[in-house]
């Protein structure tokens, strides 16, 4: 079990948290590219790490990232009028730049000495493959521009959605790195959905319910092992990198597109699960791409506002029928759902005083450790690991090595994310 302390420390996110501070220190997906399509396009709301932000993209093309509300009486800028490279206040007309800089007070005589006292805060925003990402902390610390590989690949090799979790970022984290409800809870979908289907790997996953957790430090996180019987005097090993603080990367199947997340906090009780599928040496077929869009493998099927269409108000459309049948284990439809459905199910912020953690449960362990030790150290001028190009160029793997082999030995070059190389996959 955690103490109350320490779950309070990995939970809270706002400004000013200890865990806020460390999120603050690494460029975090906050729009997908299709929600600013154009320039002068409408302005959309941001809530992220319990800030209340607007994002536009002016008619010179530049992506702003700012506070919601006008410095003058403080309106709302979602109703802002975007025009001429700045977003006016329908109020008085106040308007700002992508900086958060005021650059017109009609009513002011001296318009441009007032404008150079007025500032929103604002945070740099670029866009990186089909996400908009921005880095919320001191801009004296601001890291280099994140080079995960998904979002360094040429266009049409990655798909990226995001879908509303109404729970807090760290339980939709721990289901992330939890290979062990595989068999279990996707069981029923392994050899169904389109984008995990036809893989050798399946059969070790159903084949072995008691899969054997091996944990190790990598630079940026973990690389978490789960170790599974396959042919004689041979393991089946599916393993999957942690990148502090909430990027983790699903191990591959076949020559399947490879999935990953980054838990977004939006608050402490809400997270959006941005989820991407990619592949290193090919374009995204159609048919992969309507998957996708569809629902299929780690994505789902939402609603305009990104609220996933079968969600906690309609019980995640669960069908007894199907679950007593066997068609899917939990009786929800969809990899993505019947994760989140179970996450949330444990309220908003779980209490993991209540816990019993067992052998299965390693990486979340140790995960939970790191995460502690990193925001420890950043209180003591620490900087963090994570968000250097070094710790992001990792994939994960699934392969089949010999019995006396040490996975971190036998999976050497596979894990490096390298351009044009092939994953490694069964």
């Amino acid at each position: 079990m955690l103490r109350t302390e320490i779950n309070e420390l990995l939970t809270q996110t706002g400004p000013g948290t200890p865990m806020g501070d460390l999120f603050r220190r690494y460029w975090q997906p906050v729009l997908l590219a299709e929600e600013l399509p154009e320039n002068d396009c409408p302005p959309v709301r941001v809530k992220v790490l319990s800030e209340r932000l607007v994002a536009f993209r002016d008619s010179s093309g530049r992506y702003g990232l700012m506070d919601e509300f006008c410095a003058h009486r403080g309106a709302s800028l979602w109703f802002g009028r975007n025009e001429e490279n700045g977003l006016r206040c329908p109020y008085h007309g106040w308007k700002y730049d992508v900086t958060g800089q005021a650059v017109d007070v009609p009513s002011e005589a001296d318009n441009g000495n007032f404008c150079a006292s007025v500032k929103l805060k604002s945070y740099p925003t670029v866009k990186l493959g089909d996400v908009l990402w921005a880095y919320l902390g001191d801009p004296d610390k601001q890291p280099p521009l994140p080079e995960w590989e998904a979002y360094t690949v040429p266009d049409g090799q990655v798909f990226t959605s995001k879908r509303l979790q109404e729970c807090n970022w760290l339980q939709a984290l721990e289901g992330g790195i939890d290979s062990s409800h595989v068999t279990f809870l996707h069981g029923g979908n392994l050899d169904t959905d389109p984008l995990f289907k036809g893989s050798k790997g399946n059969e070790y996953n159903k084949g072995d319910l008691k899969p054997f957790f091996e944990v190790v430090d990598y630079e940026g996180g973990l690389l978490i092992g789960a170790r599974r019987n396959a042919e004689e005097e041979t393991y089946y090993w599916r393993v999957t990198p942690w990148v502090l603080p909430n990027f983790t990367m699903v191990p591959p199947r076949g020559d399947h597109p490879v999935h990953g997340h980054f838990w977004v906090p939006i608050d402490d009780e809400n997270c959006w699960a941005y989820s991407f599928d990619y592949h290193p040496t090919r374009q995204l077929t159609e048919t992969e791409l309507e998957a996708m869009r569809a629902g299929k493998g780690v994505h789902s099927a939402n609603d305009a506002a990104y609220r996933p269409l079968a969600n906690k108000d309609n019980d995640y459309l669960m069908d007894r029928d199907a679950q007593r049948r066997g068609v899917t284990y939990s009786g929800i439809e969809g990899i993505a759902l019947q994760d989140s459905s179970l996450q949330e199910s444990m309220g908003p912020i779980v209490d993991r005083t209540k816990e019993r953690l067992v052998a299965t449960d390693a990486g979340i362990i140790k995960a939970r450790q790191k995460l502690r030790k990193a925001v420890l150290a950043l209180q003591d001028g620490v900087d963090p690991v994570g968000n250097r190009p070094q710790d992001q160029k990792v994939r994960s793997v699934a392969t089949v090595l010999p019995r006396e082999q040490a996975f971190v030995d036998g999976i050497g070059e596979a894990m490096k994310a390298e351009p044009g190389k092939p994953h490694t996959s069964v």
